[in-house]
């Protein structure tokens, strides 16, 4: 080819692309235009964009107010969009709350097999929606309602006063919860009918808890106070985050013994079960004694401890020290005495139920024994037989007869009239303290 003619052929080529992006610049690219009514414009500004699934597809082209003093707004949606279909509806949404003008409007397009809707079609107040804005939000809570939200915010701040900085670096992990939450729903809504059940009694239990609004709001409100009582434990939770891992691994070494303590516990409980039978005799012999000796029980404790001054055994005992001390400064000399006396009068203690017996009845009826015996020992003697040459029995004389008895035994001890016990209680001689033979027994 001459260069003349390859020449041409660039610049027409370039002529052709500059016509082209000139058509597509001053064009606007095709499209068509769209009206909007709505009640209010929802601080919608011009170039504002509108997006379709998120994707942008035009741009608000011009916001007026009618004579019906609603807000019509005029939109320019592309020519890969166009043309609209009957059915399609629009929202004013916040994308965030950065700015006060940063609005979109969402297009929800009708079904393609409804009709077409030419340019410069508008779309009527019932296809559109406002945008709902956190102030109108709010107005739809009662007085009583924002209050305690006032409240809760407030006692938030007040709960991460001085954390800002951990708060900071909690937030880091906000974008990998998400994530985590995502495919969480994802998992939830794989299964449709127990996601849709799920969502079902979901609605139920929020209308019974509807029901209980006054209760919610009280809640609320006391939920401040709730988070100042946490925040100002903050270095006590500190303190109990910071030993936890200590307590758990006590916990961990508790468990680990566990095991060797149930066996043991279990081998204690197995060499119990042959006395098991036993123990239920006992418990059900020991119950009527206990029955019966619950009144006892409870007289003894009145006795040792009433209720009031002076009136049981353990005022008693109180009060004797200063009784023992009021008698030692108050008759020393017959304390000294009685002490001097015991060895006089230990004499006679053996025959004290003597004694008492003579001075009780004159003599009339004295003590079983003393000394010598009974008081009247009278054993009529009869002559009886004894055994002689080839084991016959031949009378005896009354002479004969006597020769076992004996006279002049004066000086027995107490219990000497009878054979001594086997123990040496008897002939007693209270540590040889009496002047009498303990070897003058029968």
């Amino acid at each position: 080819m001459p260069p003349r003619a390859a020449r041409n052929g660039a610049v027409g080529a370039l002529a052709l692309v500059v016509l082209i992006v000139a058509y597509l610049v001053f064009a606007g690219g095709g499209g068509a235009n769209y009206y909007l009514e709505m009640n209010e414009a929802g601080q919608l500004v011009r170039g504002d964009q509108v997006q379709v699934g998120g994707v942008p597809v035009g741009s608000v082209t011009n916001i007026v107010l009618t004579h019906s003093f609603k807000a019509r707004i005029t939109i320019h949606v592309k020519s890969s969009l166009t043309p609209l279909h009957a059915g399609t509806t629009s929202q004013i949404r916040v994308p965030s709350l950065s700015s006060v003008a940063d609005r979109y409007i969402a297009l929800t397009p009708g079904p393609n097999s409804n009709p077409a809707l030419a340019s410069g079609s508008t779309l009527p107040v019932s296809s559109t929606r406002e945008v709902v804005d956190l102030d109108q939000l709010f107005n739809t809570l009662n007085p009583k309602t924002r209050t305690g939200l006032q409240q809760v915010i407030q006692g938030s701040a007040e709960q991460y006063l001085g954390a800002e900085r951990a708060l900071g670096q909690s937030t880091e992990y906000f974008a990998p919860s998400l994530s985590a939450t995502d495919h969480l729903f994802a998992e939830l809504v794989r299964d449709q009918p127990t996601f849709s059940n799920f969502l079902v009694e979901t609605a139920k239990a929020m209308s019974t808890i509807g029901a209980h609004g006054p209760q919610l709001s009280g809640l609320i409100e006391n939920a401040n106070t709730t988070f100042h009582a946490i925040g100002s434990e903050q270095a006590n939770l500190a303190s109990g985050l910071k030993l936890l891992p200590l307590a758990l691994r006590k916990g961990n070494s508790a468990f680990a013994e566990l095991p060797s303590t149930l066996s043991a516990l279990t081998q204690l409980v197995n060499a119990s079960k042959p006395t098991s039978k036993p123990l239920t005799t006992l418990f059900s012999r020991l119950t009527p004694l206990v029955t019966t000796a619950t009144p006892v029980v409870r007289n003894f404790s009145l006795a040792i401890s009433r209720p009031g001054a002076n009136n049981d055994l353990t005022d008693l005992a109180n009060v004797l020290p200063a009784l023992a001390k009021a008698l030692s400064a108050s008759a020393p000399a017959s304390v000294t005495a009685l002490r001097e006396a015991v060895p006089i009068t230990a004499f006679f203690g053996p025959y004290a139920p003597d004694l008492e017996g003579t001075l009780r009845t004159f003599g009339e009826a004295g003590s079983y024994y003393d000394a010598n015996g009974h008081y009247v020992r009278v054993s009529s003697v009869i002559p009886d037989f004894k055994l002689g040459a080839n084991n016959n029995l031949t009378p005896v004389s009354p002479q004969q007869s006597l020769e076992g008895l004996k006279t002049g035994q004066l000086r027995r001890c107490p219990g000497a009239a009878t054979q001594p016990a086997a123990d040496g209680s008897s002939p007693f001689v209270d540590g040889e303290l009496l002047s009498c033979d303990p070897s003058e027994t029968p």
